[in-house]
């Protein structure tokens, strides 16, 4: 057994497996949807077959970088919806927290909305049945939460917060979309004309009665 094998064996598999994830991020940085398993698995310096016995395949290591940064998106809009301000000016942080974050790492962004647009050479890149729905699909039944919980919609009213949760994310993703990749105005712009979009049935609704402020 060689060294490189005594580390692999002695480093515990949370532990090595988040390294492994970090060595993937920095090639995603770099290379977004083109970055392959051969790259990920050079930056880390092992093997592509001990890449893939930590994740089971291209389809584990793209959702389990989903969901990493999936939850610290999750977790920065939870603190854009908790913080003390006006309703308007949370909706208007809300969509500024998303866009700040697609802006931040948009190689980050490319790789996970859409994993399959550049398939590295020799390789079928991240097109492996595992795409945007399910992100999208997780943020939106969290913002339906927050809506059902915060705001009183009277009967139906949790039915419509998964329309309103699950709509005002995929308004999101594409206005996002399409400014990342065209910068038509300024995200300052974007974000004044979102709000205004979503603004008028927010405005209507009343809180709910002993829940959290909206």
């Amino acid at each position: 057994m060689n060294s490189r094998q005594e580390a692999e064996q002695e480093l515990p598999a949370e532990r090595r497996r988040r390294e492994l994830l970090d060595a993937a991020d920095r090639v995603v940085q770099r290379e977004g949807p083109s970055a392959s398993m051969n790259a990920i698995a050079a930056e880390a310096g092992i093997t592509k077959p001990i890449l893939y016995r930590h994740f089971g395949d291209k389809g584990g290591l793209y959702a389990a970088l989903a969901k990493r940064h999936t939850d610290a998106l999750l977790a920065a809009l939870r603190e854009a919806l908790d913080a003390p301000a006006d309703r308007r000016r949370r909706v208007e942080a809300t969509l500024e927290t998303y866009l700040v974050a697609i802006e931040a790492r948009p190689q980050v962004y490319r790789f996970l909305m859409h994993p399959a647009e550049t398939a590295p050479t020799g390789e079928s890149g991240f097109d492996v049945g595992v795409h945007s729905a399910p992100l999208l699909r997780r943020l939106g039944e969290e913002l339906a939460e927050v809506i059902e919980t915060r705001i009183d919609l009277g009967p139906g009213g949790a039915q419509l917060a998964r329309v309103w949760g699950h709509g005002i994310v995929g308004m999101m993703h594409a206005a996002g979309d399409w400014w990342l990749s065209e910068r038509p105005c300024s995200r300052k712009e974007l974000v004044s004309s979102l709000t205004e979009l979503l603004w008028g049935r927010l405005a209507e609704a009343g809180d709910k009665p002993g829940g959290p402020v909206f």
